[in-house]
């Protein structure tokens, strides 16, 4: 029986005034300003040969993770702000779906299952797992999902699919067929068929154990289905996130970095391209950046229009410190508190799953996720109760099936921290 997670109380989230908000992206834009002046300094020092003063790097180190630390208590501020409560809108929830709340709130609540046992046999839902279980009501399925999507990093700029079988297969057109302009009486001559390939997602189990007290359970002012959707939230969250970056596709799905790469210059299908700094685990000391602008023009122009960098909070405080021919800092603080960092004119990304800037490590990605990462949802999201494992406790084994892969090995490039 996998290890439990701590147990929970009720956990209202109050409600997030626009003053906070406003109040946290102001001392955002104050560290990032103390930022610049503190790094400018570091700079000069460096053109006059004298060397980085360690007091000055301290400092640096200093705002880099203060503004790591606003950044995540304004986004935090803006998921809450933007998070409604999980209830049924009157008027447009159908019976079925208030008697499968009423029957799930049961099930949660003290245990009964005859309500829901009823109703999975009268759907013969395609969601049914022979391990047991509920599915839980579709609104907090839908919940369930949008929250990982304000959460996971990679789920929010990927393409998310949902199906009903174990495995999606998708036929993808390598090249497609040969065409050409003709006169109106010439001859046409035969064209070459399209070569296709096909891809195969398979879905794989993703677990949360969430615990509750008997008296959260007898608390009617508890909104059962809020609870669940918060619990889950942090832990599928964090399993996926890890999984989309650099899973082995052994019981998790494959990780976009866990696929063979390959020089830009040599790319072939069902290998991902990287563009080398050629220093062994740093960037080039003269205009690094300039490495950066050769990454992005390795994406086709299609791929460009809705591109990001996918990137730890590590690598990105180093880039936050670099400059353009022009004396510009090439990293830029999001416009408002509910927009995204800027590199080069491209949204950044922060995943925390990506590596450190090391030896040969491919510490920065550049693409078109939503073409070229995709995530297979399997619908149906269960729970099984279990009282007596855990005691007083009440534990919730909570399961949904998930895959993904790269679909598109053209649409997302690499930045190798390495000689070739």
């Amino acid at each position: 029986m996998p290890t439990p997670t701590v147990p929970a109380t009720a956990r209202p989230s109050a409600p997030t005034s626009a003053l906070e908000m406003a109040e946290a992206f102001e001392d955002f834009m104050t560290a990032f300003e103390a930022f610049k002046e503190t790094n400018d300094r570091r700079l000069a020092d460096l053109e006059r040969q004298r060397g980085s003063d360690p007091l000055t790097e301290e400092k640096l180190d200093r705002l880099n993770r203060s503004l790591d630390d606003q950044k995540r208590l304004i986004d935090g501020y803006l998921i809450k702000s933007q998070r409604p409560r999980l209830g049924f809108e009157r008027g447009r929830t159908s019976v079925a779906g208030l008697e499968h709340k009423a029957a799930f709130d049961a099930y949660v609540r003290s245990g009964r299952d005859d309500g829901l046992h009823r109703l999975e046999e009268k759907a013969l839902s395609v969601g049914s797992d022979p391990d047991g279980g509920y599915l839980v009501p579709d609104e907090t399925e839908t919940e369930i999902m949008r929250r990982l999507a304000e959460v996971s990093p990679i789920r929010a700029i990927a393409d998310v699919r949902q199906v009903s079988s174990s495995v999606y297969k998708k036929p993808f057109s390598i090249s497609g067929p040969a065409v050409g302009w003709v006169g109106e009486t010439t001859d046409r001559t035969p064209t070459a068929a399209p070569t296709l390939d096909e891809l195969s997602f398979p879905t794989m189990e993703l677990y949360a154990m969430p615990a509750a007290t008997a008296t959260l359970l007898d608390d009617t002012a508890v909104n059962i289905d809020e609870w669940l959707a918060a619990e889950v939230e942090t832990a599928f969250a964090e399993q996926e996130g890890s999984a989309f970056v650099a899973g082995d596709g052994n019981a998790k799905p494959r990780g976009f970095l866990d696929y063979d790469t390959i020089a830009e210059s040599s790319w072939a299908w069902k290998k991902l391209g990287y563009v080398a700094t050629g220093i062994d685990g740093a960037f080039p000391a003269d205009t690094p950046s300039d490495i950066l602008i050769d990454l992005v023009y390795t994406l086709k122009a299609g791929y460009r229009q809705n591109a990001r960098w996918v990137m730890n909070r590590s690598t990105q405080g180093e880039l936050r410190k670099l400059k353009d021919a022009d004396d510009n800092y090439i990293w830029q603080p999001p416009a408002t508190a509910d927009a995204q960092a800027m590199l080069m004119n491209f949204p950044v990304v922060e995943a925390e799953d990506m590596p450190d800037i090391d030896s040969d490590t491919m510490a920065i990605a550049f693409g078109d996720f939503r073409r070229g990462y995709l995530i297979v949802d399997r619908l149906g999201v269960r729970v099984l109760r279990d009282p007596y494992s855990a005691k007083p406790y009440v534990l919730f084994y909570t399961t949904k099936r998930v895959g993904g892969g790269v679909q598109d090995f053209d649409a997302i490039k690499l930045l190798k921290f390495g000689e070739s």
